[in-house]
């Protein structure tokens, strides 16, 4: 049976997530935020005061990973830690004004990288290709 690692689906999304993935790296590098530190900023724009175990499910990464992020963004002065008021034992996450001040700077940073992935895709296309991906991920579940 044969294998063509160059047709292979996981492959290629690895591939192409590689590609954008240092697109945006080298993009942030001006705003000392790396695409993972991206990613648990952009999830406290959408929602403040969190836990860090929230956080951790909203990025798909462990715990213990997000813990240091969450380290380097509170060292940066991005985030602070406050204790949850409905449990002192336990922490929530929130974003600082430094920390806001960066969103009007990287998601044009972010949308101008997929417009340039996606140049020449039509929104049907963008539509399906987003379902696809999403049928592929729950497949896998």
């Amino acid at each position: 049976m044969d294998f063509s690692l160059d047709e292979s689906i996981g492959f290629i999304l690895n591939r192409t997530n590689t590609k954008l993935k240092n697109e945006f790296h080298q993009r942030l590098k001006t705003y000392n935020v790396t695409p993972e530190q991206w990613g648990v900023l952009n999830r406290l724009w959408e929602r403040d005061g969190v836990s860090p175990k929230e956080l951790s499910v909203s990025i798909f990464k462990d715990l213990p990973n997000t813990v240091r992020i969450l380290e380097k963004l509170c060292r940066k002065g991005l985030i602070v830690r406050k204790t949850n008021p409905l449990d002192k034992r336990a922490q929530l996450i929130y974003i600082t004004n430094e920390g806001m001040e960066l969103k009007g700077k990287l998601i044009p940073i972010a949308k101008g990288i997929l417009e340039k992935a996606l140049d020449g895709i039509g929104p049907e296309k963008i539509r399906e290709l987003k379902d696809m991906l999403n049928r592929i991920y729950y497949n896998m579940e």
